[in-house]
């Protein structure tokens, strides 16, 4: 397949799967539920950190959360009495249980408080061709409180070779623009041409049958290699393929 040829295909299916229906099978229509800027990327945040897994259990367990922060995310992050965290006392996804859901309010008030916003934080390290190195530093900043060394782990760290899936994903969501209905691009200081695509198993799986991946792991380095092929298609918007290689995945179990 000749680069034009891959791109013609690639730019079709990210028309497929870039609109308004793929809300409701994916983790994003959370953030999506919100309208002021620091709800959406708190839900978005922490609806991303828990995408691991069934995608329903996933969005469902999403909810839950948001529910116990009374579907107020910024204002209880904000404002939560000791007694109040007691709501999340019975929260559990998967390995992430109450002890990470509490410290994870207890780091995004320190980041609000003491570093501007999640927005702030990410823009003070983007380079112009990556996030990763800011997503390191983040995770710094995040755990700067006391915290228990399991929480750690929810947290990847792309500087220890990580592909970092998810954090990757909730800075898609954040960032693109594209007005199709899909990523929210609230956040106007970082530029998508720095973004990762989030890469899992299933986007993996079709990047190395498509010729765009030879690296066997998903891993940091499995990262830049995509991410490198991915920009010779689209220097400005690279991340947008991560619509035609998750659909692909996912949904035509290409």
């Amino acid at each position: 397949m000749t680069k034009e040829t891959l791109k013609d295909f690639l730019e079709e299916k990210v028309d497929l799967y870039n609109n308004p229906n793929f809300i409701e099978t994916d983790p994003i229509q959370i953030p999506h539920n919100y309208s002021l800027k620091e709800d959406i990327e708190i839900a978005g945040f922490l609806a991303a950190t828990i995408a691991w897994g069934n995608r329903k259990m996933i969005i469902n367990n999403a909810k839950k959360f948001m529910d116990a922060l009374g579907n107020a995310p910024y204002d209880f992050v904000m404002n939560h009495s000791e007694k109040e965290l007691s709501r999340l006392d019975s929260f559990v996804h998967r390995t992430f249980n109450s002890i990470d859901a509490i410290t994870f309010i207890k780091a995004l008030k320190n980041i609000y408080i003491n570093h501007e916003g999640l927005e702030t934080v990410f823009s003070s390290y983007a380079k112009p061709d990556s996030l990763q190195s800011s997503i390191s530093e983040f995770k710094k900043i995040f755990f700067e409180i006391p915290h228990h060394n399991r929480t750690t782990k929810h947290i990847s760290d792309p500087l220890n070779n990580s592909a970092a899936k998810r954090i990757n994903m909730f800075l898609r969501w954040m960032i693109r623009k594209d007005n199709k209905g899909v990523d929210l691009g609230i956040w106007k200081n970082i530029s998508p041409a720095s973004l990762s695509c989030p890469l899992d198993v299933h986007s993996g799986n079709v990047a190395r049958k498509m010729g765009l991946l030879s690296r066997k792991q998903n891993d940091a380095k499995a990262l830049f290699e995509l991410d490198t092929n991915l920009r010779k298609l689209d220097t400005n918007d690279p991340v947008k393929y991560d619509f035609a290689l998750f659909g692909l995945g996912v949904f035509e179990k290409f």
